[in-house]
């Protein structure tokens, strides 16, 4: 069983999952075209924890835990759980910034890329194009020796701190306390608003990252592989989850076709790509993309959980200075901040480079 994970087959079946558990959360309530976001998703817990006020994205996705959790189990029952950490934080905390500024200028993550374009939203491809793009200049910098050095071994213990503050939000989604200070923050409108049940939510997500964290699912990955190495294992699984989401919208009558009045999205193509130009750029010297870096936050990876929370920042600084996209367009500080977010993206890649 170990071993068929490692196959073609095992990411095709795990990618296929995937996309077919997306449209089923978006049919069961999530927002359309967002079964699952990364970004979004870590941007309604950015909001529901009170670091942004945006009233109308604010919730504590289970989905983002369950990705966690699903992949800490698998790596304690495959022997795969090594705490780890120190490679670069800082770099990977600006890193996880600066791809989250990118992801709401586009106004999705590449999983929420895919899965536009299999819900019919033809934005989506400018989107794509501007990811590859990003993650081809991001392959530049590693052919000339760019790297954020190598993690040590840490504590046991330190590994578990970001899965136990999995299960802790999971405590405020379930409890939801109330202080003088307002507590947990819930959208009473808009896509925040909009979620499956908790318990199915969590369920789906804790099977994906189990299946994630055994293949190394990564969206990112696949076409850095494919630029670096020309190897197609990985994307073979991010082109079952776009046809697993299509086959499945199709089923439940979710796919429409179509530019304009998409849902969550917006037609400016040149912040979609240049937001995804961003974005891919700083996966790629992170060495993954958002849900890869849940996947290895489970299991143990502090350097993972460092660009999350560099994330969960970016999201609250997006939404708190007008840098976040909306349906109508790039808001007020949008494209100016891909423009910086590259140029610090790129700064950072040409001063990690290893010299001999």
């Amino acid at each position: 069983m170990s071993k068929f994970f490692t196959t073609r087959k095992g990411i095709v079946i795990v990618g296929s999952i995937i996309g077919v558990f997306a449209s089923i959360l978006q049919r069961l309530g999530n927002p359309k075209n967002m079964g699952i976001c990364v970004a979004c998703m870590e941007r309604d817990i950015a909001g529901a924890l009170g670091f942004h006020r945006a009233a109308v994205v604010q919730y504590m996705r289970p989905e983002i835990i369950g990705f966690v959790l699903g992949a800490f189990i698998a790596a304690l029952l495959f022997k795969e759980y090594k705490p780890r950490g120190g490679s670069s934080p800082i770099a990977r905390f600006i890193l996880g910034f600066f791809a989250m500024t990118g992801s709401l200028v586009f106004l999705g993550c590449p999983w929420r890329a895919m899965l536009r374009l299999a819900g019919g939203d033809g934005n989506a491809i400018l989107g794509i194009l501007g990811l590859v793009v990003g993650v081809w200049i991001g392959v530049l910098f590693i052919k000339s020796g760019y790297s954020l050095g190598r993690n040590h071994k840490s504590n046991t213990f330190a590994g578990l701190l970001f899965p136990v503050t999995m299960i802790a939000f999971l405590l405020l989604l379930l409890f939801r306390p109330k202080l003088p200070t307002g507590g947990l923050f819930f959208s009473e409108s808009g896509p925040g608003a909009q979620y499956a049940p908790v318990l199915i939510s969590l369920s789906i997500a804790i099977i994906i990252g189990f299946l994630a964290q055994r293949t190394r699912f990564c969206t990112m990955g696949a076409f850095r592989d494919i630029i670096l190495i020309r190897d197609t294992h990985l994307i073979s699984g991010v082109i079952a989850l776009i046809a697993g989401a299509f086959i499945t919208n199709l089923v439940f009558r979710q796919f429409q076709p179509g530019i304009t009045g998409q849902p969550i999205a917006h037609s400016n193509h040149l912040w979609n790509f240049g937001g995804m130009v961003l974005a891919g750029l700083a996966f790629a010297l992170a060495g993954g993309c958002p849900g890869r870096q849940l996947f290895m936050s489970g299991e143990g990876d502090g350097d993972a959980a460092i660009f999350v929370l560099g994330m969960l920042a970016g999201a609250a600084f997006a939404h708190n200075f007008a840098m976040a996209s909306a349906p109508t367009g790039p808001s007020v500080w949008g494209p100016a901040s891909v423009i910086i977010g590259i140029i610090v993206c790129l700064g950072i890649g040409f001063g990690m480079r290893q010299t001999a």
